[in-house]
């Protein structure tokens, strides 16, 4: 991939993706869609990021910076027809083999690959160690009584024993939740950050308030982005996503915000459909959102 690019001039972030064992940074696909609570194709999410990447350049005019991350891309987990629950050890396990890097980045699939993706950074110490902070339009609260779907990966990791404390949820949007899902959110110590208070306060700020709070309590941090916490005018590519969402760009800040932060261990990036594609918004918005984690990464 990077030999044609270059000799046209053009080096792309797609150039930084390859079999590097030595890279400070991992890409792994979690291409898993068993159990969502709306239909939809989020499997080709892991394809659709990777086939945009050599459309990106890796020089951000805005700031000077030019990417010279190497990401070792450690291939997609086997999660074709797997339940949630059996996808558990698999999506786990693959996050783990990465773990001595400065950071994994796991690329869904649907919501339910959180659970498993937090419990990789709390092999070595338990879940007492990490902070989780969800970048989202829900609470992800649902009831697991019925098995585990991308509805509940919050309450999951709740019923797993992670204290709620350790847990920040920034974007949450009205009329998309539940009075139930909120008062179990603030009973169990969660940190709520409303759709409305990141528009007025900046979403990059109120996510380093949250990193600030939780690395005080955690040794290690995984973040959730899913995607749907985009205004749908800006994001129409995951069924979950409404109007009224964070704006795009202030999703852009949070992201390389969020990719700065040395604590942060893994993060993921889940519910974006390509199915839903408008003129490849989908993909190149994904793309962007890889290559400002990279960017923040460059800072740490």
């Amino acid at each position: 991939m990077s030999e044609p690019s270059e000799a046209l001039g053009w080096r792309s972030v797609g150039d930084l993706v390859g079999h590097h064992p030595d890279a400070r940074v991992a890409l792994i696909g979690a291409p898993l869609n068993e159990r969502s609570l709306t239909p939809g194709r989020c499997d080709l999410g892991p394809k659709a990021l990777r086939g945009v990447l050599p459309r990106l350049s890796t020089y951000d005019v805005e700031t000077g910076l030019e990417l010279d991350i190497k990401v070792h891309d450690a291939g997609d987990v086997a999660l074709k027809a797997v339940s949630p629950f059996d996808a558990f050890e698999p999506v786990r396990d693959a996050v783990a083999a990465q773990a001595h890097r400065d950071l994994t980045i796991l690329v869904g699939g649907n919501n339910a690959i959180t659970r498993p993706g937090v419990h990789a950074l709390g092999l070595a110490k338990g879940l007492s160690s990490v902070g989780v902070l969800t970048l989202d339009a829900h609470f992800d609260l649902r009831d697991t009584d019925q098995g585990l779907t991308n509805g509940n990966p919050i309450q999951a990791l709740l019923d797993d024993g992670l204290d709620g404390h350790r847990i920040s949820q920034v974007g949450l949007a009205p009329f998309a939740n539940t009075r139930r899902a909120h008062e179990k959110a603030e009973g169990s110590g969660i940190s709520v950050r409303t759709a409305r208070e990141c528009r007025q306060r900046g979403l990059a700020n109120v996510v380093v308030e949250e990193l600030e709070r939780l690395s005080s309590l955690c040794e290690v941090i995984y973040v959730d982005f899913d995607i749907d916490v985009i205004d749908r005018s800006q994001w129409p590519a995951s069924p979950g996503a409404r109007p009224g969402g964070v704006s795009v760009h202030d999703f852009f800040d949070a992201a390389r915000a969020i990719g700065a932060c040395s604590k942060v261990r893994a993060v993921d990036l889940t519910e974006y459909d390509p199915s839903l594609e408008v003129g490849d918004l989908g993909s190149l918005t994904a793309g962007r959102w890889f290559c400002e984690i990279l960017a923040g990464v460059a800072a740490r």
